[in-house]
């Protein structure tokens, strides 16, 4: 119990220094800075790399070793950049958020917001998921995100500043079934991260030819109110500016009355929009998730 105590204080501390670094320093300055430090977790201190190298072998086993080698490296550099900039940019204005981060299919995804059903956008640890909630809010679109706790309280509620400060609303996971129905129903956007191992509680899907434990939930909440579903992406745009592109993909479907079989083809057809947007841009992929850590057998895979 001590020694954990010392552990969550000693990374409180290391958390304050960084976000102090990251919010003071010169832009160019701060954004090299985390890079270097994500380098240096995935290249020196080895901070899940092993998983990584197995992750990318497994979704990516066609390419070189070398160009996995060098996907690793860049998706830590670009987990340490981004953390750098969401602290800059939850602290920047809306009209900085506006000009900082263009969204193609805006008028698109707001018509559906307007009919007032609420939208579920499905997301993943993909480009800056914080920075693209702050996208819709600071345009005027009200947004809430599932969240699950963290074991450091202290580092959690600084992560909870940070995307309160973007104007995201929060929901946490043990509550979802309750309010997610209440959120949609004020049509507001329900944003819900789908690449994490959903346990005992998933429905078994293909991600990157390996079924993958996936949570159920934007399925059964867009079944059960008919509010339409979108892959949202926020990419880091190139060069080293704070500059992104959120991409937005419609994920049409039609119910058939059987409830198991919509959940699991409405959710394989978003998995499938998200193993896309990150074959598109693989170094800027989280890596670190245990993304396949529970598997069944072939019968229970969703095609």
């Amino acid at each position: 119990m001590k020694s954990r105590i010392v552990r969550h204080y000693l990374e409180h501390l290391a958390f304050k220094a960084f976000s102090g670094a990251a919010i003071f320093l010169p832009e160019l300055l701060a954004l090299c800075a985390g890079s270097l430090l994500g380098w240096i977790a995935g290249s020196v201190l080895r901070v899940r790399r092993t998983e990584v190298d197995e992750h990318l072998l497994l979704a990516f086993p066609e390419r070189t070793e070398a160009w996995r080698h060098n996907v690793a490296r860049a998706s830590y550099a670009h987990l340490g950049r981004e953390a750098v900039a969401t602290l800059r940019l939850s602290r920047g204005t809306d009209k900085e958020l506006i000009e900082r981060i263009h969204i193609p299919d805006l008028a698109l995804f707001r018509t559906a917001v307007e009919a007032g059903r609420g939208v579920i956008l499905v997301t993943g640890h993909l480009g800056n998921w914080e920075v693209g909630g702050g996208a819709f809010t600071s345009r005027g679109i009200a947004l809430d995100a599932i969240v699950k706790g963290m074991t450091n309280q202290a580092i959690g509620d600084a992560i909870t500043r940070v995307r309160q400060r973007l104007g995201i609303g929060l929901i946490h996971m043990n509550e979802a079934a309750r309010k997610v129905p209440r959120s949609l129903l004020q049509g507001r956007v329900v944003a819900i991260p789908a690449d994490q191992n959903a346990h005992k509680g998933g429905t078994f899907i293909s991600f990157f030819g390996r079924v993958a434990s996936t949570t159920r939930a934007p399925a059964v909440f867009a079944i059960r109110t008919g509010a339409p579903v979108f892959l949202g992406i926020a990419l880091r745009d190139p060069g080293w500016g704070q500059r992104y592109t959120v991409s937005l993909e419609r994920i049409d479907f039609k119910t058939t009355g059987e409830v198991d079989a919509d959940v699991r083809g409405l959710t394989a057809a978003h998995s499938a929009a998200l193993e896309r947007a990150v074959r598109a841009a693989p170094e800027q992929y989280f890596w670190q998730h245990r993304r396949w850590k529970r598997t069944p057998g072939l019968d229970d895979v969703a095609c």
